[in-house]
Parts: structure tokens; sequence; C-alpha cells
């Protein structure tokens, strides 16, 4: 990425002689870091020394590389900092590679300090080397291979910019052993302006005057919000513009929050486990105003049937590359999203003009006619837990209030479907890579930056094995995070699937051999209950979340055949829902009203 630094004599602070690892540790000071997460290793020895003798942040130990880059993604999710994590060479840096993949699809901003083997033996398949810019580069937002010490404090704060502005991501910092003993002259530019990039942050205000305009003009509207809203800080704005107009409105899985989910204009979460409700007016709507999403598979289905119905569509993202990359939109708008919906609030403020009431009542009659189903409604049984009765039981004792992160699977789908977030940065997840193995790190990330705050991890016994040695972690830093595991003995979705569509062909979906996570959980210096009847869900959770210091692994043992419903098979279009078998809905797909 070419650039210029542009500056002038109050640009750069004063100059100092410092070894390169001393440069990183004062950028990191520069850049006002709380964390870093990280694993000490050869290449990266300098580096921990110097980190051993500064005072100014807080280095996490993780026991994998993995968990490192996860916690600071969490960390970034929960906080709206950019992450940092730091790895060593070779495996350090390969093992780190998951992480940064799963920030990226999410638009997670990060730097991740990466050790590399002394630039002599670079290409020489030196022990512990790997190319760690080739490695990394399809999945972050830009990487760096630092040849020079004098290079280190541009390179650290554009590494920082670049993570932050603009669609933010995962940025790569490598630097090779020999630059963090060189001598060089430290001085950290205060502002950087770089020539190659030049994100736009305020859209146009024509395109923003013609989608008031539509918006104005609608009779089926939909308003449809993604996980840009919540990073871009856009909440405020969206609930402002929706109660305006009194339009209903969407969350994508990422999206959760943005949009406080216990108001009645709320019509639930949409896509391949989206409600019905939600899914239909997304499909018959006549304007559909989309903030920071980017009509990913698992939201709109199938893209031709999702375009069957005509619609106007708005698209509002600060990325252009996502504004009609899937589904062709009619009024793109490139911009920051909070600036922009500031704007269209500032032009519905001036306006007389209101959408058509009547209209507006027929559309909402609609919903509400869909909503009557009441497809998210289950079963309760008396002799086994349900899935869903725990998510339920959680927000309740939580009062909402909590940090949930989670793995991925049947458990995921279900706390998304059944803890209503009313406030954005609570829900904390992999949607775009779909990461087993997140959920206790997140946890991590989450308790750290609030160390006040109830943080529930949402696991299934599959997810929660893959980075299960941070129990070791958490110990070490008293992080008193309740783990929800919805045990059903299964790999959930998986078996889902197969049950499906390959003929209830399970292979290789059981999880045979089972630790007994109590005594595991007791081994780490935690504690750990068993919970199996339904009655005893509601106590275990209040009981939990009073030990207000400790750690709880709460291995609840659920239903190994529940189904998450509805669903949107693989393919098939918003409407066409298999809904299951639960009370006040039908067994077969859904045609969709219109």
């Amino acid at each position: 990425m070419a650039s210029e630094i542009r500056m002038d004599d109050s640009s750069y602070q004063k100059t100092e002689q410092l070894t390169g690892a001393e440069i990183i540790m004062r950028c990191l000071h520069e850049e006002n870091v709380e964390f870093v997460f990280g694993y000490p290793g050869g290449a990266v020895l300098h580096i921990y020394d110097a980190l051993f003798k500064q005072n100014k942040f807080k280095h996490i130990l993780v026991r994998h590389e993995q968990a490192a880059v996860h916690a600071a993604d969490a960390y970034s999710r929960a906080t709206g900092r950019v992450g940092v994590a730091l790895v060593t060479s070779g495996p350090g840096a390969t093992n780190a590679v998951t992480g940064i993949a799963t920030a990226y699809m999410d638009s997670i901003p990060l730097v991740v300090i990466s050790g590399q083997v002394p630039t002599a033996a670079i290409g020489m398949d030196a022990f512990q080397e790997v190319d760690m810019v080739g490695v990394t580069r399809p999945c972050v937002k830009h990487n760096f291979l630092v040849k020079d010490a004098r290079d280190l404090a541009t390179t650290m704060k554009k590494a920082f910019y670049i993570a932050a502005s603009g669609r933010p991501g995962p940025v790569v910092v490598d630097v090779p052993k020999d630059i963090t003993a060189d001598i060089a002259e430290f001085a950290y530019p205060k502002t950087i302006e770089m020539r190659s990039y030049t994100p736009v942050l305020k859209g146009h205000s024509g395109q923003i005057k013609k989608a008031v305009k539509l918006l104005l003009e609608a009779k089926r509207p939909m308003i449809y919000t993604g996980g840009g809203l919540v990073l871009g800080d856009a909440a405020p704005e969206l609930v402002k513009l929706a109660k305006t107009l009194g339009f209903p409105v969407t969350n994508t899985l990422m999206g959760l929050g943005g949009y406080p989910a216990t108001d009645p204009q709320y019509v639930g979460m949409l896509g391949m486990h989206g409600t019905y409700e939600a899914n239909n007016a997304m499909q018959n709507c006549d304007v559909l105003l989309a903030v920071g999403a980017r009509f990913d598979d698992r939201v709109v289905g199938n893209p031709d049937h999702f375009l069957s119905v005509p619609r106007t569509i708005i698209h509002i993202d600060v990325d252009p590359s996502s504004i009609s990359k899937r589904v062709k939109v009619d009024v793109p708008i490139v911009g920051h999203v909070q600036s922009v919906v500031a704007e269209m609030n500032e032009l519905l403020a001036a306006e007389t003009k209101r959408p058509d009431a009547n209209a507006l009542k027929q559309w909402w009659a609609q919903i509400d006619q869909w909503r009557s189903k009441k497809t998210a409604d289950y079963r309760l049984d008396k002799d086994i837990i349900k899935p869903q009765q725990v998510i339920e039981k959680l927000w309740q004792v939580t009062k909402g209030d909590a940090f949930v992160t989670s793995d991925v699977g049947q458990h995921q789908m279900w706390a998304a479907q059944y803890y209503k977030f009313d406030k954005p940065r609570r829900w904390i997840n992999s949607g775009g890579l779909g990461t087993m193995g997140v959920g206790l790190p997140y946890a991590m990330g989450c308790q750290l930056a609030f160390p006040d705050a109830q943080v529930a991890c949402v696991t299934g016994e599959g997810s929660i094995q893959m980075n299960i040695q941070e129990l070791s972690t958490c110990k070490q830093f008293n992080l008193p995070i309740k783990i929800i595991l919805l045990n059903n003995r299964y790999l959930g979705m998986v078996r889902q699937w197969q049950e499906f569509f390959y003929n209830n062909r399970y292979s290789e979906s059981y999880m045979e051999s089972l630790p007994d996570f109590v005594k595991m959980a007791e081994s780490y210096g935690h504690v750990g209950m068993n919970i199996e009847r339904p009655e005893d869900v509601e106590g275990s959770l209040h009981e939990a979340f009073a030990m207000k210091d400790r750690l709880v692994f709460m291995n609840f043992v659920t239903d190994q055949k529940e189904n998450v419903f509805p669903m949107v098979p693989n393919g098939k279009g918003l409407s066409e829902m298999i809904l299951g078998d639960e009370p006040g809905a039908d067994a077969a797909q859904s045609e969709g009203e219109g």
C-alpha cells in the first residue's frame, strides 16, 4: 500500500534512541492500549523483555495463540477500541491465523504483532520461519513486514489507523527479531494520512435526500441492519429514525442489539434461522433500507428468489465493495453509517410529510398476522431440559444486561433467538467465518474490558473443547465468567443438517467419550455444576451468577433431538422456511403470505 506521510513540525513527538522492542512498547503506549493478549517465543523475546520493563498496559498470557487473537477480537467488539495481540514466529503466527480470519470476516479492528526470524534468515527455511505476510494476505485488511527499525513507529501508526478507519479490520505487523534489537530514533506521528487510502466518511447528500423521499413514500417499508450499525456506533441514530417513521426493524445475527429486541417495532432476527415475521416482511416489503449489512447468503438465502418481489433498495455502507455485491441496489450511499443516518434524521426533522398512515397500518396488520404463528414457541418437557429454556432463563436471571459470547452451532442460534439484546456490543459471536472455539476467549476479552459486568459464554460440548485450555488463563487472571454449556452430546448443527438433508446418516456427529466437565472445571480451580432436571435450570443460574468472583462451568444436559427452527434450507428463499412442529406453527415449508 503506497503511502505518503504528511507532517509539520508538531507532527512528531520528541525523539529518543530506543531498541525496536522498546519502540513497539512506546507505540502501544501512545495508542493507549489497555491489554495485549499474547504468548511468548524465541522471535519475540526482545519484545517480551521490553514488555517486562513497562507498566502502562497489561499483558494477558493465553494458552494458545488462537485464543490470544480471539480475546483481542472480543475486547474490540465489546469496547469499540482496537484489540492487540502478540505472537511469535512460525507456529505461533500460524496459530493466530484463524483468529485473524475470524476478525476479518466480521470487520473487527485488530493489530496483530507477529515475530519473524532475523532479516538475514528470511527465505532460508530458518527454524520457525513462516511467510506471515503471504499467509495472511487473503484475510487481513493490510499487513506489513518491517525491514528497518527506523520504520517501526510509522508502521505501527499506520497499522492502528488502517485497522480502525473505514471498514475496520485486522492488520498484521510482522517484525524480524533483529529489528527488535536494533537501535533507532523514536518519534511517534500524531497524525497520519495515506495517499492511497482515503475512506469515505460522509455520504452523498443528494443520495441521502433521495433515500428519505423514498422512505416517506413507502407503503410496506422495512429497515434491515447488520454488524456495520453496531461497529459504526449508530444504534441511537437508527432508533431515532425508526421511531420517527414507525417502520419495522430487523437485525442480522451480527446486528443484534443494534435495535432493542424488546421494542414492539422489532420483528426479530432474519435469515436462515430468523423469525417467520422478519423473513416474510423482508421478502414482501416495497422499500428496504439496509444499514451496515451485506445481504450475505445466510441472510437473504437465494438472491434470485429474494429479487423475485419488486422493491426499492437503499443501501448504506462505509465499504463501497459491499454495495450491490450480491443484490443490486437502487440507492447506494457510501459513508459512515452514523453520519448518514444522522443526516437522514436531520432531513426528517425539517420535513412535515410522513409515511401514509393507512398503508403503514395495513402493513403492520400483515406483520402481526405473521407474528401470530408464534414460531419461536417450543414444548417444555418435564423430564429433559430444552436448550431454549436455558437461554430464556439466562435472559431473565441477568435481566437482559449481560455480555453474551457464543461459539458456533445450535447453541449460537438459540442464544440469538431467545436472549433479547436491547444494547449494542453485548452479543459477541463469530458470524462470517463461523469459528468454533471462540466462545471462551471471547468471554475473557469481554470480562477483562468490563470486570464488573456479567459475562456468559454460551457453548456446546464440541466447541468448548477447542479452546478449553483457556480455563487456565481464566484462573490466572481471576475472570468470573459463567459458562453455559448446552450439552446434547452431538455436534448439534451438523446432526440437524444430517437429519434434514442426509436421511439421518449421522456421520461422525455424535460426541463420544466426553470428559466430566464438572471435574475438569474443578481441576482448573473453578466451580462446576451438572444440571439435568428442567426444574433446576433457573435456580442453578441464580446460584452461579451470585458467585461474583468465581468462574462457574454449568453443564446443562439437554434434549439431544431438539432442532433450531425456523430454518431456511440452503439455496432456498427467505419465505421458504421449515417451521418445525412447535405449537402454533406448521410442520411443512411456509409459502409466505404477501
